[in-house]
């Protein structure tokens, strides 16, 4: 099959990680002898067109910049390189990237698929002072979108009910939750490259992800100050970066924990999996809302594919993904996220179980290469109807 992917962001920037669910689907597709065409949108307008290929994909960098005449010659690059697709795949409702695929679909007669993994006007109002009528045309292109293409892909069973809710036939709807790679993300891994690398010599409780908005990593520091009044001989780790690390660690200063607390700031991909190896408990706390509600999280398939022992806040697909490998607590409760902590750091016999059991739900349900063959049935599906 023949298949063009869209994706509004920068795949090569680390400031634009959520590109990751695409770039493993795609390397499935291509193990999988489906010819891949990945169409992207670098930050600072960097996007000529020319193609160029990693990993046997060709990426495709086309200009976000704003302006009818860079808008124009997306519809014309898309009316032109549909011609000879089975079908054209775009994540995320962003206009300047959905638009001009959905245009070029529809005057070649290609089928459309639409990979809904994000509540995104919930993720923009998160932030403050938003722009009001950008918020009206991202609910009008959120709204509508799912309802123009053949097939949906959801990654919760929230999304799911939206897409339900919008008079879509059941039949065309797919789930396909995150997953891992399994061969990158693998408890053989060693942790003592990390541990030395900051001089850690105790039990290590971490919180790996992103810190900009729809995150909750002030849960994890509230609640590693709860800890270590009784738990003294502890380290917290937050591995990552974002627009809020200056706030949170403010917030570890006001708390007076600065000492038992490691920030790394952002760290590349390739070494996730080591900073997962080096944590004893690895922690996923949420807050609940809609923009939880409708995720799976990432950060919980690849600590289920490190086979991690999970303490994780118990809201959305979280229950479902872990499916009993982690021990769950109450959003938004520092307190209770502290007593889920303290309960695994006093059982051993219980974390290694977790950590078995976690490995086993990423190799059968949480990987790449079975969100791929979800999405295989969905464009199947699409094309036929076609």
């Amino acid at each position: 099959m023949k298949i063009l992917m869209v994706h509004p962001h920068d795949m090569f920037s680390q400031a634009e990680p959520w590109t990751t669910r695409i770039r493993n689907i795609a390397k499935q597709f291509k193990q999988n002898n489906h010819e891949v065409k990945v169409v992207y949108f670098p930050l600072l307008n960097r996007g000529n067109g020319q193609s160029f290929y990693s990993d046997g994909i060709e990426f495709i960098p086309l200009s976000r910049e704003v302006g009818k005449g860079n808008f124009l010659k997306n519809i014309r690059f898309f009316i032109k390189e549909s011609k000879s697709v089975d079908i054209i795949h775009f994540q995320k409702c962003f206009h300047y990237a959905a638009l001009p695929a959905l245009i070029g679909g529809f005057i070649n007669k290609k089928p459309l698929h639409y990979d809904w993994d994000d509540w995104e006007l919930k993720i923009f109002y998160y932030s403050p002072r938003q722009p009001w009528l950008v918020g009206i045309f991202i609910h009008m292109l959120e709204r509508f979108i799912p309802l123009l293409c053949d097939t949906i892909s959801v990654s919760s069973l929230r999304l799911k009910q939206e897409c339900l809710n919008y008079g879509i036939k059941e039949n065309r709807i797919f789930m396909a939750p995150v997953g891992a790679d399994l061969d990158l993300f693998h408890p053989r891994i060693s942790p003592v490259r990390i541990r030395e690398r900051y001089n850690i010599d105790t039990p290590l409780v971490s919180y790996i992800g992103q810190l900009h908005g729809g995150q909750y990593a002030e849960q994890f520091i509230k609640a590693a100050k709860i800890v270590l009044n009784s738990h003294e001989n502890i380290t917290f780790m937050v591995v990552g970066g974002g627009y809020r690390l200056e706030e949170l660690k403010k917030l570890a200063g006001a708390l007076d924990i600065n000492e038992r607390i490691i920030f790394t700031d952002a760290v590349v991909h390739k070494e996730v999996p080591l900073y997962m190896a080096a944590a004893d408990i690895a922690i996923a706390c949420f807050e609940d809302n809609d923009i939880t509600r409708c995720k799976s999280p990432l950060k919980i398939a690849e600590y289920m594919s490190c086979g991690k022992p999970i303490v994780a806040s118990n809201v959305g697909e979280v229950n479902t993904m872990l499916g009993g490998a982690g021990v769950l607590t109450e959003p938004d409760n520092p307190e209770d996220l502290a007593r889920g902590i303290i309960k695994l750091l006093g059982d051993e016999p219980l974390r290694k179980r977790l950590s078995v059991k976690a490995r086993q739900r990423a190799e059968e349900i949480y990987n790449w290469e079975n969100t791929a063959r979800n999405l295989i049935k969905a464009y199947v599906l699409a094309v036929d109807k076609v």
